[in-house]
């Protein structure tokens, strides 16, 4: 694995999404301001705990479906928060084992970890670059040292953008750097909405949004499928993480506040 660049100190006298996101997936990778933070949360709405590991199957799912079924050797995976199991490339290699990765984070306490835990197959490579979504002409440097941007590439967004509070910002963005993907590439991403718990989601933002951690934003299903404009959306469109493309038997799961989508470009 390549890492790129030392980070900042990590501050644990604050909560941070990632560190948050981290113990409701059962990690021990957080600090008490974290499951401080984490428990109000869930007091409020015990389903949070289901909705995060609810979005780490839609990923693994969706990555799977990239390598194994549309042939994708290639992912930029932006916002990728604290290894855990199955992450990006573990499942990419494992349909590809000559898949390349590259993990974009921010967080320092995510860069220490991915040193450690993120790895590769001989055939593959697996690369770090420790940069913010809000520069996409950064990430796309990087990660043009690890991958080949004349053939397809996916970019998966799994739970970040609602954290770019304004919407035009968070357009120009996602356009930016799809832009810069040729044709057969593809967009996965998910954000949290209120459609299922309405007000009480509402409120979990207000929590969130007073606890020091990066703004949040929920937005309508409408929105998310805007960042999929001019791309070909895969079945089953934008709908909750839960009911794309589920591996459960026995109908559809129950739906979360988190709605998702597969897009790829022409």
């Amino acid at each position: 694995m390549k890492k790129d660049g030392p980070g900042p100190a990590i501050d644990t006298s604050v909560s941070h999404v990632a560190r948050i996101w981290n113990y409701w997936l059962g990690g021990k990778d957080n600090y008490p301001v974290d499951r401080e933070v984490g428990d109000q949360i869930l007091g409020m709405l015990p389903d949070v705990a289901r909705l995060a590991r609810a979005s780490r199957l839609f990923l693994n799912r969706v990555v799977w479906h990239l390598a194994a079924e549309a042939g994708v050797r290639q992912f930029i995976d932006i916002g990728t928060g604290l290894p855990t199991v199955d992450n990006t490339h573990e499942v990419a290699q494992r349909a590809a084992p000559e898949s390349r990765i590259v993990y974009v984070d921010h967080d320092p306490l995510v860069l220490e970890h991915a040193k450690m835990l993120l790895t590769s197959t001989p055939e593959g490579m697996t690369t770090y670059v420790h940069a913010d979504l809000r520069d996409p002409a950064r990430i796309l440097e990087a990660a043009a040292e690890t991958l080949d941007f004349s053939r397809p590439i996916a970019l998966t967004l799994m739970g970040v953008l609602e954290f770019v509070p304004d919407d035009d910002e968070a357009y120009a963005i996602v356009g930016r750097l799809l832009d810069a993907l040729p044709s057969g590439s593809y967009l996965a991403m998910f954000d949290g909405t209120n459609v299922i718990h309405g007000e009480t989601s509402d409120r979990i933002v207000e929590v969130w949004n007073a606890s020091g951690n990066a703004q949040l934003v929920l937005r309508t299903p409408e929105q998310i499928e805007r960042f999929f404009d001019g791309l070909e959306i895969q079945e089953p469109g934008v709908v909750p993480v839960t009911h794309w493309r589920p591996d459960a038997p026995g109908g559809e799961p129950e739906a979360v506040d988190a709605f998702g989508a597969v897009g790829r470009k022409p």
